[in-house]
Order: structure tokens, then sequence, then C-alpha cells
């Protein structure tokens, strides 16, 4: 079972208390920022951003 960060978990939690990801409370660039946007977009589809999807473009 992976553990994750407490910036992790209050990117979570921001997400689901309404909050927007520019809330962000951490220095862009830093490991804890990017901990916390990952636990706030944790729910959301991962975009393909290589290629189209299949009948796009």
């Amino acid at each position: 079972m992976a553990t994750h960060s407490a910036q992790w978990q209050e990117g979570m939690a921001a997400k689901k208390a309404g909050q927007l990801s520019r809330d962000n409370p951490y220095v862009v660039g830093s490991q804890q920022s990017a901990d916390w946007l990952d636990g706030f977009t944790c729910d959301e589809p991962e975009q393909n951003v290589d290629r189209p999807e299949p009948g796009e473009g």
C-alpha cells in the first residue's frame, strides 16, 4: 500500500473542500507544490498530450 505525503493529502482535501488549483500554498517548482497538485488532481483522468485520442485531429 502506497503512503502519500502530507502535502498530497492536503491537496486532495483542498479539492474536496472546493478550492482551486491556484490555491496551492507551496512555492511553484518545489516538491511540496508538486505533491500538493498530485493530490489535488488524483481523481482526474490522466491526459495524453503526446498524441491525439482516436477520432480526434
